[in-house]
């Protein structure tokens, strides 16, 4: 009779492909605060415009700053789940495709405070004390202060990447 085959211990049990894990140096990193401000900034700016009564070229300014709320939420919950590698073709080169979103992000957003600094300046005599009608001059001001904002933090998101890879890494946090 043959002796039992020796007892082998049951092999590690490895993280599910589908398991999410919570990345909590991105949520306590620089570009993790930095997307919260963005997320921030970017909901004040369209919520300010869409809450005012607008037209012409600040559909463009809603436009642009509704679309890169949505794709800053995308890319801050990709990063924080730890799922960005599941995105085709672009997964892993992750840190280049931050900057690049920054980038465009702040190159758009800086026509649309230019839009939002020149609809203030047009509504500008209605800012008078005793004016009595309706009038969007302080949603528009508010909302080119918030869009130079989003402006700012979107070019030091995309300075802070690309040091980063100036430095070598290759991840976002």
């Amino acid at each position: 009779m043959l002796p039992p085959p020796p007892r082998q211990p049951p092999p590690q049990a490895r993280q599910a492909r589908g398991a999410v894990s919570l990345q909590r140096p991105f949520l306590r990193g620089p570009l993790g605060v930095l997307r919260v401000l963005q997320l921030l900034a970017g909901a004040s700016f369209w919520i300010t415009i869409a809450t005012s009564k607008y037209q012409g070229p600040v559909h463009f300014a809603l436009f642009v700053s509704v679309l890169f709320w949505l794709l800053t939420l995308g890319l801050y919950f990709l990063t924080l789940l730890g799922k960005h590698e599941l995105v085709p073709v672009l997964g892993s080169r992750w840190l280049v495709v931050n900057v690049a979103h920054d980038l465009l992000a702040a190159a758009l957003y800086g026509a649309a405070t230019g839009i939002m600094i020149d609809q203030t300046q047009r509504h500008s005599y209605c800012n008078l004390k005793d004016y009595p009608l309706p009038c969007a001059y302080h949603a528009f001001l508010a909302a080119a202060v918030c869009g130079g904002l989003c402006l700012g933090l979107y070019l030091l998101s995309a300075f802070y990447g690309c040091c980063r890879r100036c430095q070598g890494k290759q991840e976002v946090a």
